[in-house]
């Protein structure tokens, strides 16, 4: 017996964010309306190269809000999911869970 293709959990993880270090960041930033870049870094334990080249590809995605600003003389940046990238993490959640059993 064949399974239908494309029935099976898997079929649903987001490309996007299933690596591990987009997941790792779209995980932080689910908890938060929005995370300052140094702090993100430091919770995902990467690189600032890392981290920006990651939240880039999440951005492109439509995933992430990059938002640039200062704090007195000092630059800073921002990440938060859009309503988007919360949609998309949800939905790769449900699909890891049913992957895992625990979901019917």
């Amino acid at each position: 017996m064949t399974a239908a293709a494309g029935r099976h959990a898997r079929h649903q993880l987001d490309a996007v964010i299933h690596a591990p270090v987009r997941l790792s960041i779209v995980a932080a930033l689910a908890g938060v309306d929005e995370a300052e870049f140094g702090h993100l870094r430091d919770a995902v334990e990467v690189s600032d190269s890392v981290l920006s080249k990651q939240a880039a590809q999440l951005e492109t995605a439509g995933y992430v809000k990059v938002r640039k600003g200062h704090v007195g003389k000092r630059p800073r940046t921002w990440l938060s999911l859009t309503a988007t990238g919360r949609a998309a993490y949800a939905r790769h959640l449900q699909a890891l869970r049913a992957i895992a059993g625990d979901t019917p």
